[in-house]
């Protein structure tokens, strides 16, 4: 007999396969949290995408009335407790079972708002950008995390943020060319992409350690079974940070630059024995 746990099921897989076509490494963090995280956060992960796609991929058609309907369609599916969407119905039910604010994920739409019209930031409105795509992000998983613990939730707070905005950034540094030339946007404040200097790339570069630095001392405070797998994906964007910053401006504005499957082995293995070992 058909259950609704059946359909529960069916919903989260469809989650969990947008996270393995969408991104491999991420899938792969997600593998190394504890069994019981995972299906939570390949929903938050179904969600975030399917709304990124709609502003990112979707060019013929008319974006403002899919996200909006999206939008809508996320408010209703969390307010009835089901959704003939799978990618929402897993998400809602993840809303509910740990209590994520509505604050979260309204402002993370609003960020993918911004996308539709704003092709230009300046400081504040890459902040406002950030906070919605990157930082609310971190909370949601967050809270995931926590499995409840209110004080150990606002007490890495901050630091998920941090992660958040590092993974944007490391991300719209390594996209400065395909942003600019495929969806006309520049992220960077007071950054003229076509004339990228050293300096400019080293100003940028600050900011993301910064933040990779501020990260890491949280995911060394996080519970057990979701340390490792964040410190994985942590340590996939060092990576992948490190060899943008090795290479010219110039270069990073003639292709994309990638972490091979050889290199990403080799940190599979060592993040593995260092977290085996408590040497986080």
């Amino acid at each position: 007999m058909n259950t609704i746990a059946l359909y529960d099921k069916a919903c989260l897989q469809a989650s969990q396969q947008t996270t393995r076509l969408y991104s491999t490494s991420f899938s792969l963090g997600v593998r190394s949290l504890h069994p019981r995280l995972r299906g939570p956060i390949h929903a938050i992960y179904g969600f975030v995408r399917f709304a990124d796609e709609i502003v990112d991929t979707f060019h013929t058609h008319d974006k403002a009335d899919l996200l909006d309907r999206f939008r809508e369609d996320t408010r209703r599916a969390i307010a009835d407790g089901i959704c003939l969407n799978p990618i929402l119905h897993s998400f809602q039910r993840v809303v509910h079972a740990y209590g994520i604010e509505a604050e979260l994920y309204e402002t993370f739409l609003r960020s993918m708002e911004m996308d539709l019209h704003t092709d230009r930031h300046d400081a504040d409105s890459y902040a406002t950008y950030i906070l919605g795509s990157a930082e609310v992000v971190g909370l949601m998983c967050l809270r995931v995390f926590c499995e409840g613990d209110e004080s150990r939730y606002q007490e890495l707070r901050p630091a998920a943020m941090r992660l958040g905005a590092a993974f944007q950034k490391v991300n719209f540094l390594r996209d400065l060319r395909d942003d600019r030339d495929a969806l006309g946007r520049t992220y960077f404040p007071d950054i003229d992409v076509a004339h990228l200097t050293a300096t400019d790339k080293r100003a940028i570069e600050n900011d993301i350690r910064a933040d990779l630095d501020a990260a890491l001392a949280g995911i060394r405070r996080l519970p057990r079974g979701a340390r490792y797998g964040v410190y994985l994906a942590y340590v996939y964007y060092r990576a992948l940070f490190e060899k943008i910053r090795a290479l010219p401006s110039e270069r990073i504005m003639k292709e994309r630059i990638s972490v091979r499957n050889r290199r990403k082995a080799a940190l599979l293995v060592n993040s593995y024995l260092r977290h085996s070992l408590g040497l986080l």
